[in-house]
């Protein structure tokens, strides 16, 4: 019983973290906003931020998407090196 009650209290919790997620199979293009965050945008409208802390993004670097839906803590390429992208915040 304590089990169950302790389980419905996180699920209705407010502070409860979900994922995000975001559908960029629209892309056109990207924009570095520092080294470790990028905003995507499908002509001028913003879909997505994506923080990625442990790669570093240039002005010069490719990008390449392993899917087009991406989610917190999925995997995109940066310079032909794997990153995981920490969060994703959608913008639309």
């Amino acid at each position: 019983m304590l089990t169950l009650l302790s389980s419905m209290l996180l699920l209705l919790s407010p502070n409860l973290a979900l994922a995000d997620c975001a559908d960029l199979s629209n892309f056109t293009s990207w924009v570095r906003q520092d080294n470790h965050t990028i905003v995507f945008y499908m002509e001028n409208i913003p879909l997505a931020r994506l923080n990625i802390p442990y790669c570093e993004i240039l002005p010069s670097s490719t990008i390449r998407l392993i899917t087009f839906y991406v989610c917190d803590l999925d995997e995109i390429i940066i310079d032909d090196k794997t990153c995981t992208v920490m969060t994703v915040e959608v913008l639309y």
